[in-house]
């Protein structure tokens, strides 16, 4: 099936479902107040195998049938070793997170029969599955290749990169606009070269806020492995800067709009793409060996003024 026809069938079934998950909202949140309102809070500490028990287990007969597959059936994604589940959920206040939360588990349990059980190159047709869902989901037109051009993987593992060196004299005592943002990220550290487009700005006066926000949601990426890449370097060059992608954490529904400012990591790093502190942050992908799995995908052209950072489910 085309991905135009995956991307005109989950249209379909968005609006068709949209009146069944309002209803779905107020049944979960009458029955089942407590259990949701503890999965908020410890979304970012579930694998997606668990998140997804938990919300099959709560609402085994009011999921969609598309979504509601058994268990015997159901291909569990990659499971983190550092995350696991924690105990018995107490009884917690209201949280007005729940409308996200709920919509970020639709978006788990759609993607969770499409992934592979291991962290390898998605076959055709779970990309054009993947695709479909992640455009109806986030509003935007989303392809594993544009111009003839693709990576070499759109899901893999991600690392954390340090900060990029935006202008010459830039530093990390220039980097932040925030006491809250050095708090946060100035152990990450600034990289010692720059990063695979070169400075964004000669000087911190030229520095524009497109150029603050390019540095401070990018991703790095294997261009070099992309077939046909050294037949066409400067095409290839051309078409990767800057160029926007969608980065989605499968296994909690965070998705951020990122753009590709440096190139790598080299393969024996086991990694297949490299995030900024911020954008590793964002979709929680702090565990312990600084990696997690992610899905990638180039974002089309006609998006390009959606704005980079975090990007909700609609």
């Amino acid at each position: 099936m085309s991905q135009k026809n995956y991307i005109s069938h989950y249209e379909n079934l968005k609006n068709k479902w949209t009146q069944r998950e309002k209803k779905l909202h107020e049944r979960l949140w009458q029955k089942h107040k407590d259990a949701l309102e503890w999965l908020t809070r410890h979304t970012a500490h579930l694998t997606a195998s668990a998140a997804s028990i938990v919300m099959l287990t709560v609402t085994p007969n009011l999921l969609p049938s598309s979504i509601a597959t058994p268990a015997s059936a159901q291909v569990a994604p990659p499971k983190d070793p550092n995350l696991t589940p924690s105990v018995t959920p107490p009884n917690i206040q209201t949280n007005e997170q729940f409308g996200q939360l709920n919509k970020r588990m639709f978006l788990i349990n759609d993607l969770y029969n499409k992934l592979p059980t291991t962290v390898v190159p998605l076959t055709p047709d779970q990309e054009e599955r993947i695709t479909g869902i992640l455009s109806v989901r986030f509003g935007l037109k989303i392809s594993a290749e544009l111009n003839g051009i693709r990576l070499n993987q759109n899901y893999g593992y991600i690392g954390e990169e340090q900060h990029l060196v935006r202008y010459p004299g830039d530093s990390m005592n220039t980097m932040f606009s925030s006491q809250a943002d050095v708090q946060k990220y100035w152990g990450s550290g600034m990289a010692p070269g720059r990063g695979a487009w070169g400075y964004w700005a000669d000087s911190a006066a030229n520095l524009t806020p497109q150029d603050i926000q390019e540095e401070k949601w990018y991703i790095a990426v294997p261009t070099f492995l992309s077939l046909g890449y050294n037949q066409n370097v400067a095409k290839y060059n051309s078409f990767f800067k800057y160029r926007k992608m969608l980065v989605v954490n499968p296994q909690n529904g965070k998705a951020v709009v990122a753009d590709i400012a440096d190139s790598g990591p080299s393969p024996w790093t086991g990694k297949q793409l490299g995030g900024s502190p911020e954008v590793m942050n964002y979709l929680d992908r702090q565990d312990g060996a600084q990696k997690g799995p992610v899905l990638y995908f180039f974002i089309d052209d006609s998006n390009i003024n959606v704005p980079l950072g975090p990007i909700n489910i609609q």
